[in-house]
């Protein structure tokens, strides 16, 4: 049982690990999100993810790292919160639209793009 216990207690350190490493890529990356965004190169889908709009330089790679971590973070608040990562990440797609600049692409729930 002790051994059990401790298992779970390092699972769970682990995991919090994870999303504490994943936050700290995230900000590491966010003036270059952010100039993706604004340039148009990149914009925020109904899914909480970046997606590539227009290719070329580093973008794919940015998005690509991105959007593994938001996965991290997305499938944390899934199982803290009993919803599934999809639902998770498109609730979470909705407050960024809600909070995105002026300019910067991001998808509808009906899937059409519009700039904000």
């Amino acid at each position: 049982v002790l051994f059990a216990l401790g298992f779970f207690s390092l699972a769970g350190s682990a995991v919090a690990q994870d999303v504490a490493a994943a936050k700290q890529r995230m900000a590491s990356r966010q003036s270059e999100v952010a100039s993706l965004k604004t340039s148009g190169a990149v914009g925020e889908n109904n899914r909480g993810l970046l997606e590539v709009r227009r290719s070329g330089g580093a973008s794919a790679k940015i998005v690509a790292d991105e959007n593994s971590d938001r996965g991290v973070l997305y499938a944390e608040v899934a199982k803290r919160t009993g919803v599934s990562v999809d639902d998770s990440g498109r609730a979470r797609a909705k407050q960024i639209a809600a909070n995105s600049a002026a300019g910067v692409w991001v998808q509808k729930e009906d899937g059409s793009w519009h700039q904000k």
